[in-house]
């Protein structure tokens, strides 16, 4: 087990013993680590100007000064956990050097044992340092409470059967993917599954892939190495590996691209990763639930999904079905739960449905599902003065209204009163408006503009370059 955590872990050993620095080098080589030797902070710094460490352990006192030094100067990358070796007796070293930045110290004579749990609680250290720093650039904290109605009684049973396979399990738990429309709640699910498992103690780490621009996915994904590309100017640990142990949620699974797809489809087979840039592997245990709103199927069969990664995922397939499918009494009934939580939420005082705002939501068509309800309810709460909420404007089926839009949403988008001018049209021009239109909406990003569009990414991709000579 202490293999596969250690495995692919690059460490710089620096210390003026030889004998030492080789019984080290030996002693983690076993455990799957990679090892560079330094005898001297000349010869250190000249391997941390070439490349970046995961740990580094430092002697305090080295031939050609004090060990500090290079904390003190800052040679070692802000990814590298510096862990530093003092004689006994001459703690006070080993406190200066804390001050400094140094993540812990081992007190010479070296404790066999204690060299990997040091080196473990340090790589933990950083792991969870990668994993603030995701939370912190996602303000939506992760919430584990679900509504299950008689509509998911099917999805809750096999939920149930995936729960037990993990608890038997443990380890390398099978990826499981859930599909449903947008905002049926598979984020909800699969936050849910992970604070209902064994692994509720560990992380939980959610990537929106439409989000993220294609060229910074695989760095995201994967992490990569100082100077893998032109911005990496530090080694940064990438989602997978600040999941190790936990859970990684993957949304909008197929704007990932073919490449992307199948550096995943390894990672999840092989248990085992490799950051941008780098010629080296590290073990992971991450499991992946991956939600999409399309159908991978027919993705597949178009060619815009790998077949090898679906069949992989296709192993404990969940299917949410649209709030409109759910019938008039689940949707009051989850009305009601999601009334009540909100009401928790802004510290206001319960609402009640009237019985003419029951029929209002049960009759709505609710094309944006179960987010469309929520947030639909939370304006309600925050805006409403009466306690007694009837959602009047929901009689008509009309959409609800917002600040700054106040009309009906008109039902298609284009104009039947154009009439086409005598002299042509370009159709040609019209799908580069288009085009330009929905990049502008996702502010550039080709993945989420293509699936608003209903084409693939090469495509828009082969419009975006023109012809070529």
């Amino acid at each position: 087990m202490q293999k596969e955590r250690l495995a692919g872990l690059s460490v710089l050993v620096i210390d003026d013993e030889a004998w030492l620095r080789r019984q080290i080098a030996a002693e983690l080589g076993r455990l799957g680590a990679d090892v560079t030797e330094a005898g001297s902070i000349e010869a250190a710094r000249a391997r941390l100007r070439d490349l970046d460490f995961d740990v580094a352990l430092l002697d305090v006192n080295l031939p050609d000064g004090k060990g500090t030094e290079l904390l003190a100067h800052r040679a070692f990358s802000p990814g590298t956990s510096v862990v530093v070796m003092t004689a006994e007796g001459a703690v006070g070293g080993a406190v200066e050097a804390m001050k400094l930045g140094a993540a812990d110290y081992l007190v010479k004579p070296l404790e066999p044992l204690a060299l990997p749990l040091t080196i473990e609680r340090v790589r933990r250290a950083r792991q969870n340092a990668r994993l603030e720093e995701h939370r912190r650039r996602d303000q939506a904290g992760p919430t584990h409470e679900f509504h299950f109605g008689p509509s998911l009684a099917s999805v809750q049973a096999q939920l149930a059967k995936i729960l037990a396979v993990d608890r038997r399990l443990e380890t390398g738990l099978p990826p499981v993917l859930i599909e449903g429309e947008t905002g049926t709640g598979k984020t909800a699910i699969a936050r849910w599954l992970h604070f209902a498992g064994p692994r509720s103690e560990q992380p939980l780490v959610e990537m929106n892939c439409s989000a993220v621009a294609e060229s910074l996915a695989e760095s995201e994904l994967f992490g990569h190495e100082r100077g893998a590309f032109t911005d990496a100017r530090t080694t940064r640990i990438g989602l997978m590996e600040a999941a190790s142990g936990g859970t990684l949620f993957l949304d909008e699974l197929p704007s990932l691209s073919a490449a992307i797809q199948a550096k995943l489809l390894t990672a999840i087979e092989d248990g085992r990763i490799r950051r941008v840039g780098s010629n080296r592997t590290i073990g992971i245990d991450v499991r992946i639930v991956a939600a999409t709103n399309r159908d991978l199927d027919d993705l597949v069969r178009q060619g815009l999904f790998r077949q090898d990664l679906y069949h992989r995922l296709d192993l404990c397939r969940l299917r949410l079905p649209a709030l409109r499918e759910r019938g008039a009494q689940e949707i009051v009934a989850l009305a009601e739960n999601l009334m009540g939580r909100l009401c928790r939420r802004h510290g206001l005082p319960p609402r009640v449905l009237t019985s003419a705002g029951r029929e209002h939501l049960a009759q709505y068509d609710w094309p944006g599902n179960v987010r469309e309800l929520a947030h639909e309810l939370e304006r309600a709460i925050i805006f409403e003065e009466n306690t007694r909420l009837d959602f009047a404007h929901l009689g008509a089926g009309q959409p609800p209204a917002t600040a700054t839009d106040t009309a009906p949403r008109p039902p298609d988008w284009f104009d039947e009163s154009y009439s086409f001018p005598a002299e042509g049209f370009s159709i040609e021009a019209a799908l580069q408006r288009l085009i330009q239109h929905a990049l502008k909406q996702t502010e550039g990003n080709v993945s989420a503009a293509a699936r608003l569009l209903g084409v693939s990414r090469d495509y828009l991709r082969h419009r975006l370059e023109g012809p070529r000579s």
